[in-house]
């Protein structure tokens, strides 16, 4: 199949031109928060997740200190790690194209890989996004550096929301029991209160300790069939090893039928 009659890299392509443009919002607050353009370009060309690089900056903007701003990014870098365990099982990328994949594994290029069943689609689908994310997300971040001071204070545009939102429409939805959402309102309650108590961006940190704290402490505490376990988004969107499994499967079945004649 053509890449260009391919479903998946429409998708995707669909999604780096939606994703790319907004890193323009990106360029205009780090130049804002005391980056210079360089510093700013080789935040997204390095680190290229774009809740990091939120994080730092504006972590930085607040006047916090680069261990604090290095702390939020890094956490929230986390989930990256989780994707690219699940995309190397998927995709099972060789050579250079591992470390390619790594770098463009976000959330936009897992959400397109995952929602496909064909893995040739879980490929066009995951390769289009990120590396057109990539692409597009730089050259706007650029824009944006650039036209910085002719944009002014990016919160008359509302871009100091923006990344607010985003996040906000990606974890939402996949947020489906009652548990998780409230741990998600316990979370921003805590992260409300301390604002106010402790340098900026140690929040965020202490409002994953409290998720993490209530993670353990139901850990082998609620039986699985239970509310809350059950469709409540966490899980994979799909099992990398399906088609394994499937495989596997089909050849006890064929082994079993050739004992079975040879008897």
């Amino acid at each position: 199949m053509k890449l260009k009659d391919s479903p998946a890299a429409k998708i995707g392509a669909s999604i780096a031109i939606a994703t790319g443009l907004y890193g323009v919002s990106f360029g205009a607050l780090s130049v804002a928060s005391g980056l210079t353009f360089w510093q700013t370009m080789v935040l997204s060309l390095l680190l290229f997740s774009g809740g990091s690089q939120f994080a730092f900056i504006g972590v930085v903007a607040a006047g916090g200190t680069g261990v604090a701003a290095m702390s939020a990014s890094a956490l929230l870098g986390i989930r990256n790690g989780v994707y690219g365990m699940q995309l190397n099982a998927l995709l099972r990328p060789t050579g250079w194209r591992r470390f390619a994949a790594a770098h463009v594994t976000i959330d936009e290029s897992t959400a397109t890989a995952t929602g496909q069943t064909d893995p040739d689609e879980q490929k066009r689908g995951f390769w289009v996004a990120g590396v057109g994310i990539f692409v597009l997300w730089n050259i706007m971040t650029a824009v944006g550096a650039v036209l910085g001071d002719a944009l002014g204070d990016p919160k008359q545009w509302g871009l100091d929301g923006a990344a607010v939102a985003a996040f906000l429409g990606l974890l939402w939805p996949r947020i489906k029991a009652f548990q998780p959402a409230a741990i998600a309102v316990v979370c921003a309650v805590v992260t409300l209160l301390a604002v106010p108590l402790v340098p900026p961006g140690v929040p965020i940190l202490v409002a994953a300790l409290v998720a993490g704290l209530i993670g353990w402490f139901r850990r082998g505490g609620t039986p699985d069939h239970a509310p809350g376990h059950v469709d409540d988004g966490m899980e994979p969107d799909i099992d990398p090893y399906r088609n394994d499994a499937a495989g596997a499967e089909a050849a006890r079945s064929d082994a079993a039928g050739i004992e079975g004649e040879n008897a």
